[in-house]
């Protein structure tokens, strides 16, 4: 089965693999740790959400809400953020959402300041 367009998104820089079969997406899905993809075939998109290597939410419909799905997958499960993506989960978390906002690490201080000025 050919699979039209598949995306991984972090970091805001989507992977994109034109015209991937699906053993090639698959075994690169299996590698990563926590990733939102959208995988379009034919005319239907699906996002979903993929931690571990294993797809645990699938058919969410948008990236937004791919995102709030993740932020919510993590904070529900108490999952501990990866390391290259610690930043994001706290703006996420702590900037956007507003959970335990007075505790910001200095990165994400400095965004937040920026951000409001």
């Amino acid at each position: 089965m050919k699979l039209h367009i598949y995306f991984c998104h972090f970091r805001l820089q989507p992977i994109l693999a034109s015209d991937a079969d699906e053993d090639t997406v698959l075994q690169d899905l299996a590698m990563q740790k926590m990733k939102i993809c959208s995988i379009r075939t034919g005319t239907s998109d699906d996002v979903g959400i993929v931690i571990e290597g294993i797809k645990v939410l699938t058919a969410l419909g948008t990236f937004p809400r791919a995102c709030s799905m993740l932020v919510g997958l993590n904070y529900a499960v108490n999952l501990a953020y990866p390391n290259e993506l610690r930043y994001t989960f706290e703006v996420f978390q702590k900037v956007l959402l507003k959970l335990d906002c007075s505790k910001l690490s200095p990165k994400v201080n400095s965004l937040k300041n920026k951000l409001l000025a």
